[in-house]
Formats: C-alpha cells, sequence, structure tokens
C-alpha cells in the first residue's frame, strides 16, 4: 500500500469512526464524540480485534445489534483508572491548603466528577471524617458509567490493593490506621458504611449535562486528559458555573486551567497539585 493508499484508507477509517460516535450518541445517548481522536483510536481497535472485526463499519453494527458490545464501548471508554489516595501528595495538599477554608462554613458541597469506582469519593469522606467535617458534607460522586457507580455504592474493593492503599493513606496524611475503615471478607475489603451515609452516587455526562448545583469544591482528576479542546472547553465551562466564588478546582496532575477561557476567573492555591480558588 502506497502513502496515497494509506491516507486515503486513514480518511475512510475517520469517516467510520465519526460515523460510530454519532450513531451512539443517537441511539444510546452516549457522546464521544469529542473525545481524544488518538484515545479513540486505540481503543475501538482493542475492541475490534477482541470482537474479530475487520472494519470499524463491523462493528457498528454489531453496536446496534448487541446492547452487550455497546456496554463493552461504555466500558472501555470510561476510563476507571483510580485507587484510594491516589497520588497522595493532592490529598496532603487539600488537608493543609482547603480544610482551613473548609472549616469556616456552615455545610459543604462537594462533587467528583468522573468518579469511576469510588476510591478517591471514600479517601475523601476518610479525609473530611478525620479533620471533623465529614458531618456537615455533602458529597455528590457522579460517573457516565452507571455499572461503576454501582461499584462505588457497595463500597467492596480488592483486599490486594490495600497494601498500596494503606501507603497512600499515611502520605497523605492519615491520622488513624487505615485498617480501621474496613472489614476484611474474603478476598474484598468492605468499607464502613458511615463513609458513605453523606454521598450521593449518581450518573451523570461532563459531555452533554449541565450543572445541578453549586459546590464548594469540584474535584474533576485524570479526566479531561481524555477530551479534546471543545469538550475541555465545555467542561471547564460547565465546573467553573457550578462553583461558588472562593470555591475550589481540583484537578489532574497532567490537566491545568492555563490558557482555557476560565483562567482569569481562578488564583492557583497549589501549583503543582492542581489545586484552584474561584477569585469571580
Amino acid at each position: 500500500m502506497n502513502h496515497k493508499q494509506r491516507k486515503v484508507f486513514s480518511e475512510i477509517e475517520e469517516i467510520e469512526l465519526q460515523l460510530l460516535l454519532e450513531g451512539i450518541y443517537r441511539y444510546y445517548g452516549f457522546d464521544f464524540r469529542n473525545y481524544s481522536l488518538p484515545f479513540l483510536k486505540r481503543r475501538i481497535w482493542n475492541l475490534m480485534r477482541a470482537e474479530k472485526l475487520s472494519s470499524i463499519s463491523g462493528l457498528q453494527e454489531r453496536v446496534f445489534q448487541n446492547p452487550h458490545v455497546m456496554e463493552k464501548i461504555l466500558n472501555d471508554f470510561s476510563i476507571n483508572v483510580t485507587e484510594m489516595f491516589r497520588d497522595p501528595r493532592f490529598f496532603l495538599s487539600f488537608r493543609k491548603n482547603i480544610v482551613p477554608f473548609l472549616r469556616h462554613l456552615p455545610y459543604i458541597r462537594i462533587w467528583h466528577a468522573g468518579c469511576s469506582t469510588g476510591e478517591e469519593v471514600y479517601s475523601m469522606a476518610i479525609l473530611l471524617h478525620e479533620e471533623g467535617l465529614y458531618e456537615k458534607t455533602r458529597i455528590y460522586a457522579t460517573d457516565i458509567n452507571e455499572s461503576v457507580i454501582s461499584i462505588g455504592k457497595r463500597g467492596k474493593f480488592s483486599l490486594k490493593k490495600m497494601q498500596l492503599y494503606t501507603k497512600n493513606y499515611h502520605a497523605a496524611g492519615g491520622k488513624s490506621s487505615f485498617s480501621e475503615y474496613y472489614t476484611a471478607e474474603n478476598e474484598n475489603a468492605t468499607f464502613d458504611s458511615f463513609l458513605t451515609k453523606n454521598v450521593v452516587f449518581a450518573q451523570h455526562s461532563l459531555a452533554t449535562d449541565r450543572s445541578f448545583n453549586e459546590f464548594h469544591v469540584i474535584i474533576c482528576r485524570n479526566v479531561m486528559i481524555y477530551f479534546n479542546k471543545t469538550l475541555q472547553n465545555r467542561v471547564f465551562n460547565l465546573l467553573n458555573e457550578s462553583l461558588c466564588i472562593s470555591g475550589i478546582l481540583g484537578l489532574g496532575s497532567k490537566e491545568t486551567i492555563k490558557f482555557t477561557s476560565i483562567a482569569n476567573s481562578f488564583r492557583e492555591v497549589d501549583t503543582f497539585e492542581k489545586l484552584y480558588s474561584k477569585i469571580k
């Protein structure tokens, strides 16, 4: 295949991919049309290999005929890479720099956007409990994928991960024994139900849904790296609209509000850990 043929083939693939994403949006309501193109290509090709298909058009036909294939796409496109106290220095900075601000509030509303299976939601609940703030807090944990939300609701995670999570917890400034927060059952660690009594788990799409409350803190970490610029701007504006003045925005280590339309509305609280405060 010469260069011209490869170029044509690539253009056909992109058209097929656009048609697939448009069809998924119209038929199932999930909008992946503005996800990062390299990310989409990798995920689609992986699924095509798993389904033993030779074209994206073939995958499109199977998606509409078999809801289980759509479920595979949703699980594959929902990036469920998370852990308790992930990036411990972020939580340590939150404890040091944000908790003093939260102490002065009569009540606290926090939104974990793109919460995946909820490990970081439990981490925040533990942190706030140790700082004496959990009783006046309501945490909204949302994700596009209902199946991962259900895992978060159950609060059962692999016991094999507890060694890493314990290490993260202490590096994040934990004040107790991490094992006090869960019960070992067979191969699982079941976290204490009090950690979710003030948590609302719900499905929400950053690509299509609107703001649903005004928050004092929004955590949206390692989500927007999978979006293209159009969707990133949409989500940044959504998060900005959802934050009260002086509210806190927490992003992932590879994300920033610099060069976005909302950059002038925030000041940096911690440059390295990507914590920002809304000033206007």
